[in-house]
């Protein structure tokens, strides 16, 4: 008998996404000590990720800074738990599949060929976010 089917089978760690304009390797951890991909000038009190795609490219799309958009594949190394500006009643459940953590995520791969937004929506969702600043709304991860 070979020894290959008596092998328990390894279960794969769920992989998730983050958006960025930071320059990462393979093997590097993100974590809080980092700068804010969304509030310039500031350290992160969280970092973030999603289990969809379309929710990091808008991750990498609006995020801070002159930086190329990227996109990785990363594995949380502690708990993670709902994001709460994305998961209020507007968006009951958490549809986007957006977390945060104060724990390190793990880089372990990049999405190589990804399509973004069209440029109106990113500008639309931009200006949104400025009305909204605008109004006192600010995030709850601040």
């Amino acid at each position: 008998m070979n020894e290959s089917t008596n092998a328990k089978a390894t279960p794969f760690a769920q992989t998730y996404f983050h958006g960025t304009k930071a320059d990462l390797k393979i093997g590097e951890s993100i974590d809080i000590a980092f700068r804010s991909n969304f509030a310039e000038g500031k350290k992160a009190k969280f970092i973030f990720l999603t289990a969809t795609l379309d929710a990091a490219i808008w991750g990498a799309e609006l995020a801070f800074g002159e930086g190329r958009q990227r996109i990785y594949l990363v594995e949380p190394t502690g708990p993670i738990e709902d994001d709460p500006d994305l998961t209020d009643k507007k968006f009951a459940g958490n549809p986007t599949q957006s977390y945060r953590s104060i724990h390190p995520f793990r880089v372990v791969g990049e999405v190589a060929h990804w399509q973004g937004h069209a440029l109106e929506q990113v500008q639309a969702m931009k200006e949104g976010l400025e009305k909204l600043k605008a109004q006192g709304i600010t995030s709850l991860n601040e």
